[in-house]
């Protein structure tokens, strides 16, 4: 793998680490701003509603100049955003700067899944992307739980002062060791729309949506559900995000392995999968070895769909890849925005901290009826076409005699 997929990694670290961190912060913010627990959950639904809404925002704007320069003006806003975190004086300020840092997530993943698929041979484009996203993953065994310890031990200012660090450690990264690559020809923006014009490229969105938001119904609770259902101690939670990190880790290089060999039955298995662990995880949550290894379990079989649902997405949409990838990344983001949400509600419906586990298994289960459904109609156009072809090419029937 080119030496520049580590510097997308690096940048990817520090976006995995802002992003995931809250949640296990959220008891310590909450309290500091004397708000309630899904009120702070807002912290997570905010993010992701900028990814959303930066995704093909910032893709459009960095039309016209290269994807590098892009990239780097990316880690430059995400710092930022980091900055105005840690310094926020008020709730709304906070959301705030967590807004302006999620406005460079989608683009950067986005662009960064564009670059990182030209990078490498067509045959190893899945794990070209995966390689990207472990830093993503790594955050999450790294620099999430080490974020929670210090934001417990010091204060989650600090946390967000890292973070933003961080930002700084990976546009310079990007500078020294992303190769120029100039602007594609031809690129704009009608002709980056012209993507979604495939019914299939719509699908694999929708999937993502419902798919990735199943994990984050369950894991944006997670400090809550550990500490008043499975009875750990509020310290414990930075060791259960680093096992939800290390199943987002194999997850990852699972996905990454097996999409570019076995795409669809790989999404089967793992949107199955994910749908049955969350439904599960309402009953091992009140065991602490079982909440455990279920929370590994879900980060694995998660991300294990990050890299063929982004590589189906660049697959449906040739030719116009860029603003399509970005908005995939927007999906991913609105899933997690709208599980967070949900999650929130039935917390509030006084359904109990291991109600959203219920959210996630049933999103998990529409993602893999959209999957199933997407591969019907891929083959039903095939068949389609056979059958025009032939009706074509047919000869023309002999006369009849009189």
């Amino acid at each position: 793998m080119p030496l520049a997929l580590l510097a997308l990694a690096i940048g990817a670290f520090g976006i995995g680490t802002t992003e995931f961190v809250v949640m296990g912060l959220l008891p310590e913010i909450a309290g500091d701003y004397g708000v309630s627990i899904p009120t702070a959950g807002l912290l997570v639904t905010g993010y992701a509603v900028g990814v959303v809404v930066g995704a093909p925002l910032m893709t459009v704007l960095g039309t016209r100049i290269s994807r590098k320069t892009m990239l780097m003006l990316l880690m430059g806003l995400f710092t930022v955003g980091n900055l105005l975190s840690a310094l926020a004086p008020s709730f709304g300020a906070m959301l705030a700067g967590r807004i302006v840092a999620s406005l460079a997530h989608g683009a950067f993943f986005g662009i960064g899944s564009v670059v990182a698929a030209e990078l490498v041979a067509p045959d190893r484009k899945a794990g070209a992307i995966a390689t990207m996203f472990t830093g993503l993953t790594v955050a999450n065994i790294v620099g999430v739980p080490l974020g929670t310890f210090i934001g417990q031990a010091v204060g989650w200012r600090t946390t967000f002062g890292v973070v933003a660090a961080l930002g700084v450690v990976g546009l310079l990264g990007i500078a020294r060791l992303v190769p120029a690559m100039p602007r594609t020809e031809g690129a704009h923006l009608r002709r980056e729309l012209t993507a979604f014009r495939n019914p299939q490229v719509l699908l694999a969105m929708a999937m993502t949506v419902l798919g990735f938001g199943g994990v984050f119904a369950a894991i944006t609770y997670i400090a809550p559900m550990m500490t008043h259902v499975a009875g750990y101690s509020d310290g414990a939670v930075t060791w259960l995000l680093v096992l939800f990190g290390t199943g987002m880790f194999l997850g990852n290089l699972l996905g990454g392995r097996y999409a570019d060999r076995r795409l669809m039955p790989l999404l089967y298995a793992t949107l199955g999968g994910l749908a049955v662990v969350l439904a599960l995880f309402t009953l091992t949550a009140h065991n602490k070895i079982l909440a455990a290894v279920t929370i590994m379990l879900v980060g694995a079989l998660g991300f294990a769909t990050v890299p063929p649902l982004q590589k189906r997405v660049l697959d449906q949409a040739h030719g116009a890849p860029t603003l399509a990838s970005a908005v995939n990344i927007g999906a991913f983001n609105l899933g997690n925005a709208l599980a967070a949400w949900l999650g929130g509600v039935v917390i509030s419906a006084g359904l109990g901290y291991t109600a959203p586990s219920w959210v996630g298994a049933a999103l998990a289960a529409a993602a893999l009826v959209l999957a199933l459904w997407s591969a019907a109609l891929e083959r039903r156009g095939p068949a389609q076409q056979a059958v025009a072809d032939a009706a074509t090419t047919a000869p023309a029937p002999a006369p009849a005699l009189r």
